[in-house]
């Protein structure tokens, strides 16, 4: 050995990553598989299992409110068969699995055990993450199923059978990452989250089914999942905040005395929302910013990451453009010196002054919904909807008012041909139509081949014990899929026990985003809405927000619905997961001038032309359909021609300029001259 080998400074020791995934899964269960075992062949440490809609709020594949939406959004389970397929070849004890599903929770976490158990696992060895958290579906995703008090037991119920039986599982991951996705400021998204850990903390205490000395168990395997935003230092502070909050509450509410199991631990989807379709290019380093902010502070490092993909504004990624994602992480990790150091902000008085201030907005939102009865009776009264509600309103219209900066959407539009989308076709991922038709195809197959009697046997048992408040779901639950009950199965055994529940939209206590100022945009468009009412004898136009399907993510709908009633409109919107044939139906009762339809879940191409369909049926020849979504060109070209007024995709972020084409699109259905004010036509404002 050389002098100058002996003199080399020894490397400091890294730490260990953190969990890296993608989340995953679309088409059927066999295809996924595929695409899960090449994850893990790139260096993926952890699966993100995707599920489809239908698989989320409890439907088979062959349900009418499932047309269109199976394998779109993710893998359809539709029984025990495809968790086997799903699984094939991926050794369950070995594998770190984090399944993204809530008001199907249960039934998901019954079907995994089983394959694990078919596998020959070890059940107490198995580790993974089930969201599990209904409450923020309420507020913002929209796949519940159930009433609160219901949904909460089911929550409890995995809790502590898991603790006991799955003790390395996280039975929940309560889960802000979709409350900033509606909306929620920094100071919201803790608060919230908080609260609702804090209920379901106590209804597992108060169910009687953990003991006082094991709760600390319960509080070291409640994880959390969140999101992180462009403004990353925020965000970072953010994360410090949370973690302080956590050990403050596990301590002095639930007398946890060990540390270690106060620890706060979170996985992270950095932001979704703030992707943009204009120069879709720029998402990659808003990406990079974002996932910073919950790897750079070491004492609120995220315990696992998974990156959305830099074309998610535009459709389905490809297997490519997640492995691009994987491969940010890997850099960030393997390539850098991040992980050979403490934290590098502790002692900063910039850090230490935006983090206390973020906790002490946080508690005093708490206390706010504490005071109310804590966070169900919260749902149930529309507060929190409603705060989501009107914090999104300002965020959209700061950026309409070109407050807030998006580079590529409000500033620096000027651009160079994105040789990425040359040819958008193949920009994305397509789902095969045909995929749906295979998995109808197994669904009836599977029920062919099964036991009758003793599915019949399994659902009576789950119903008997549904009705009874102190017995634990879970043994029923496995005992179904065990038998060979299906998802719509077992979902619609405990919707009959337990009823179904449409969670309020928050729309009509909203506040007033955007003023009519003299002169402005929102003042033409609010005179062409009263002037063409008058000129078609209306009292007010009448605008139909629908949600057709299982897409469950109301946001831009909500906030379609609530500019539309600033500038003048009535607004007929009745939430979520309706038929086309109910908003048809809804349409022709209330006598609308517009059904404008919100789809991000990609089934626009089947339940878009349904409407159209009916409507013409009907006789409403004169209403003009508009569709907002993310639609790919080919499609919103096919949906135009076959009569759609109008398409919108994130490119159209201006909400009053939507209004104002909406208007357009009233007159020029009942064949009325384009708009004239007196600062011009409503074509040129808008």
């Amino acid at each position: 050995m050389t002098e100058s080998n002996e003199q080399q400074p020894q490397r400091p020791r890294r730490d260990r990553p953190w969990l890296m995934r993608t989340y995953a899964g679309h088409s059927s269960a066999k295809e996924s598989n595929e695409l899960y075992r090449r994850n893990l062949a790139k260096g993926q440490t952890g699966l993100s299992v995707a599920f489809d809609l239908p698989t989320q709020t409890g439907y088979d594949a062959d349900h009418i409110l499932a047309r269109g939406e199976v394998g779109r959004v993710g893998v359809p389970v539709g029984h025990l068969g495809d968790m086997r397929d799903l699984f094939d070849r991926i050794p369950l004890e070995q594998t770190n699995t984090s399944m993204t599903i809530n008001a199907t929770a249960m039934w998901l976490v019954a079907l995994y055990q089983v394959v694990a158990e078919e596998q020959g696992a070890d059940i107490a060895k198995l580790t993974g993450t089930t969201q599990n958290d209904i409450v923020k579906e309420y507020l913002s995703r929209g796949t519940h199923i159930f009433p609160p008090g219901p949904s909460v037991r089911l929550t409890t119920d995995v809790i502590a059978y898991t603790v006991t039986h799955i003790p390395k599982w996280n039975p929940i991951n309560v889960c802000s990452y979709h409350l900033q996705e509606a909306g929620a400021t920094p100071v919201q998204e803790i608060a919230f989250a908080m609260c609702t850990a804090i209920s379901i903390l106590d209804a597992v205490r108060d169910s009687g089914q953990v003991p006082p000395e094991r709760m600390g168990e319960v509080v070291a395997r409640m994880s959390f999942f969140v999101n992180a935003g462009v403004r990353f230092v925020e965000e970072m502070c953010k994360m410090r905040a949370f973690a302080r909050l956590w050990d403050k509450v596990t301590r002095e509410r639930y007398g946890i005395a060990d540390p270690a199991l106060r620890r706060f631990r979170y996985g992270v989807q950095v932001n979704s929302l703030g992707l943009t379709e204009a120069q879709p290019e720029n998402n990659v380093q808003r990406i990079v910013l974002e996932m910073l902010a919950v790897t750079l502070s070491r004492d609120a490092r995220a315990r696992a990451v998974q990156l959305p993909a830099w074309n998610e504004a535009l459709g389905l990624p490809r297997p490519w453009d997640q492995q691009w994602g994987l491969r940010i992480q890997q850099v960030l990790a393997f390539e850098s010196d991040l992980l050979e150091y403490g934290d590098l902000f502790n002692g900063s008085a910039v850090v230490e002054a935006k983090t206390s201030e973020l906790l002490a907005g946080a508690e005093a939102e708490i206390a706010k919904v504490l005071e109310m009865g804590g966070v169900i009776p919260a749902v149930e009264s529309g507060y929190l909807k409603a705060q989501l509600v009107a914090s999104h309103a300002a965020r959209r219209a700061r950026i309409e008012a070109g407050e807030d900066k998006v580079v590529g959407v409000n500033c620096f539009e000027a651009t160079e041909p994105n040789p990425l989308t040359a040819d958008l076709e193949t920009a994305i991922q397509h789902v095969d139509p045909a995929a749906e038709q295979a998995v109808l195809a197994h669904l009836a197959q599977w029920r062919s081949q099964r036991d009758q009697t003793a599915v019949l046997a399994a659902l009576d048992q789950l119903k008997a014990d549904a009705a009874r408040p102190d017995v634990n779901l879970m043994t029923a639950t496995l005992a179904c899929a065990r038998a060979g009950v299906t998802t719509g199965e077992w979902s619609f055994a405990l919707r009959d026990v337990f009823g179904e529940y449409r969670a309020p939209t928050g729309v009509s206590s909203a506040p007033v985003a955007v003023a009519a100022e003299p002169g402005g945009e929102m003042a033409a468009v609010r005179e062409a809405v009263a002037g063409t009412a008058r000129e078609l004898g209306a009292g007010r136009l009448r605008l139909l927000v629908g949600k057709p399907g299982l897409d469950g993510h109301s946001n831009g709908a909500e906030q379609i619905a609530v500019r539309a009633r600033d500038a003048g409109f009535e607004v007929i919107y009745q939430g979520i997961r309706l038929t086309p044939e109910q908003i048809v139906a809804a349409a022709i009762a209330e006598d609308v001038h517009c059904v404008g339809l919100s789809i991000l879940s990609g089934a626009h191409a089947e339940l878009v032309p349904d409407v159209l369909r009916r409507l013409r049926r009907a006789g409403a020849h004169d209403v003009p359909v508009i569709v907002g979504g993310i639609i790919p060109a080919a499609d919103a070209a096919s949906l135009r021609a076959q009569g759609v007024a109008a398409v919108f995709t994130p490119r159209d972020f201006g909400i009053t300029t939507i209004i104002g084409r909406i208007v357009d699109e009233i007159r020029l259905a009942h064949k009325l001259q384009p708009w004239q004010s007196p600062q011009g036509s409503l074509a040129g404002t808008t």
